[in-house]
């Protein structure tokens, strides 16, 4: 699937749409997704501010979904944990921007060449329109080359 597609069907996935999670750009080659959400009535908490689910949620998929396509099918790819440190109140409209680096991809290839598992933690900020930082994401991946893999590591699909 397209990436433009997919960005179009993550905006219509109930867990998003409610919480006016919005993603506004995928790479072509999946290493770059931009993601943004508005307050509103229904992600609002009792204070008038961003609830802190919707927060969270708004970076939940991203790192896995991308290293799924960019390592390919000889791999699994699994959200592990997560943490978050609320910062500050998002009041407005907040925006997450998720990058893969080549160093990071390369390190998590060489990692599981042998079918070892490897552990990296991905870390992004939630901005608000100021650019301050409304909380601070770490995400922790399960990755490991699939035994029945050929002898190859794949960087793209």
């Amino acid at each position: 699937m397209r990436t433009n597609s997919f960005r179009r069907l993550m905006n219509l996935w109930p867990p998003f749409f409610f919480a006016g999670i919005r993603v506004t750009r995928i790479a072509e080659d999946w290493r770059e997704v931009d993601v943004e959400m508005r307050l509103g009535r229904l992600n609002r908490n009792y204070v008038g501010t961003h609830f802190g689910g919707s927060l969270f949620a708004m970076t939940d998929p991203f790192y896995m979904l991308m290293l799924v396509h960019v390592l390919g099918r000889d791999y699994t790819v699994w959200d592990k944990a997560a943490s978050i440190d609320y910062i500050k109140p998002g009041r407005g409209t907040v925006t997450a921007v998720f990058r893969l680096e080549d160093a990071a991809v390369a390190e998590i290839v060489a990692r599981t060449a042998d079918g070892s598992k490897a552990l990296p933690v991905f870390h992004c900020d939630v901005l608000d329109t100021a650019g301050d930082v409304v909380a601070r994401i770490d995400r922790t991946l399960y990755i490991r080359r699939k035994r029945d893999a050929g002898p190859a590591a794949t960087t793209s699909e």
